[in-house]
């Protein structure tokens, strides 16, 4: 059995791959749209980066110091794609990736800071040494990956919150929340990455899409109108 998350990027670049799967509403009026194709692309290349670059097998373990946001929906993608563990309950780990480098505790054989705007190319200041930026580095990685190791279906792919943890095999079974075919949900930045990861992977499974937005961000009926939300 292969990697489920590998099987559901290739459903999400198939198809009409130019349909919208992941709509992002920021402070200041930013808004990114990702289709499938492009979303793959993001997730192709930080899996890259995962594995090229650091040296990302599967079973090894990234902690995500990130909040809900769609540069975090990546790199979640990414870490399952490669197999590694996505650790959310603030456990020990061999990578970081977070929006807050200088409040970094502990040791880990990398740490990635993650700019969250989008037309960011490069981290807005200096870091310490040995630091990776990943705005700075992903956009050199290559747009499609190759696994050097399948992951064990079995293994785990997520530690979530409260400490349980969830298969490569069972992650979308189990950890994805149900909704309606086609659904075009919106998911509140606010309520954490933990259920948005969750019910992103839910609208995705069922060939849908979401909108998240940003505690800042008003959900106005204009908004709602215009990205056409419905379902659940």
């Amino acid at each position: 059995m292969g990697n489920p998350l590998s099987e559901l990027m290739s459903t999400l670049r198939s198809g009409n791959s130019t349909a919208p799967r992941l709509t992002w509403y920021g402070p200041d009026d930013e808004r990114v749209e990702l289709s499938g194709r492009v979303l793959d692309n993001w997730v192709a290349k930080t899996s890259n980066l995962l594995q090229d670059e650091l040296d990302a097998m599967p079973g090894m373990r990234l902690r995500m110091d990130l909040p809900a946001h769609w540069k975090s929906m990546v790199w979640a993608l990414a870490a399952w794609q490669v197999g590694l563990q996505t650790v959310l309950d603030g456990g020990a780990a061999d990578y970081l990736a977070t929006a807050d480098p200088e409040a970094v505790e502990g040791k880990y054989d990398a740490v990635i800071a993650v700019a969250l705007p989008a037309l960011a190319m490069r981290w807005p200041g200096a870091l310490a040494a040995g630091y990776l930026d990943y705005a700075a580095e992903v956009r050199s990685h290559g747009d499609v990956f190759m696994p050097h190791a399948e992951p064990d279906p079995s293994g785990c792919a997520v530690v979530a919150g409260d400490g349980r943890a969830h298969s490569h095999q069972d992650l979308l079974s189990s950890f994805a929340a149900r909704h309606d075919d086609g659904v075009r949900l919106h998911i509140p930045a606010g309520n954490g990455l933990e259920g948005a990861l969750s019910n992103a992977l839910g609208a995705w499974q069922h060939g849908g899409s979401v909108v998240m937005t940003h505690p800042e961000v008003a959900l106005t009926g204009k908004l709602l109108t215009a990205e056409r939300i419905h379902g659940s």
